[in-house]
């Protein structure tokens, strides 16, 4: 398959910023932070409850706090974080991906054999919505026949 690319207007340096953006993003840019001592890290924000020029906002964290909470933004091995556009955005990639096929005269890919799907499907979750993990099952007591006589059974005694 031969490719053909028009150079970019701007040169390669533009083309590998645009997608440094992208596929090496971080959790905290350079320029967003403010200050560092033995206190804390002080760092810009967006206040996106907020409006106007009260939505940039500041907050110092302690030094650990700061290193937890970039962490949560850290991927784990082997995964790569990148956002697609133009012709693979999700919107249209099956459209856009059968064009291209179509165009290029390329075989479609083979069908590979869809697994089963799973048994039952996890229920959602009646407070945010999350899949649920069903652990067991508790079913209701079993109910009474007839509701308990006022009656002693005959042989019983009261005390």
């Amino acid at each position: 398959m031969v490719v053909y690319a028009k150079p970019p207007f701007a040169g390669p340096q533009a083309v590998l910023a645009y997608l440094s953006r992208y596929t090496h993003r971080v959790a905290i840019s350079n320029r967003r932070l403010i200050a560092l001592d033995d206190t804390g890290v002080t760092f810009r924000y967006k206040d996106y409850r907020r409006d106007g020029a009260d939505r940039q906002r500041t907050m110092t964290l302690s030094p650990d706090e700061f290193i937890r909470r970039f962490l949560l933004h850290v991927l784990p091995k082997g995964f790569h974080r990148i956002r697609h556009y133009g012709l693979l955005a999700s919107g249209g990639r099956k459209f856009n991906v059968a064009l291209a096929r179509a165009l290029l005269a390329a075989p479609a890919p083979t069908q590979a054999e869809q697994p089963d799907p799973p048994p039952q499907p996890r229920p959602p979750c009646p407070c945010c919505g999350g899949r649920m993990v069903v652990i067991e099952i508790v079913l209701g007591a079993a109910r009474a026949r007839a509701p308990p006589s006022s009656f002693p059974i005959s042989g019983m005694t009261l005390s």
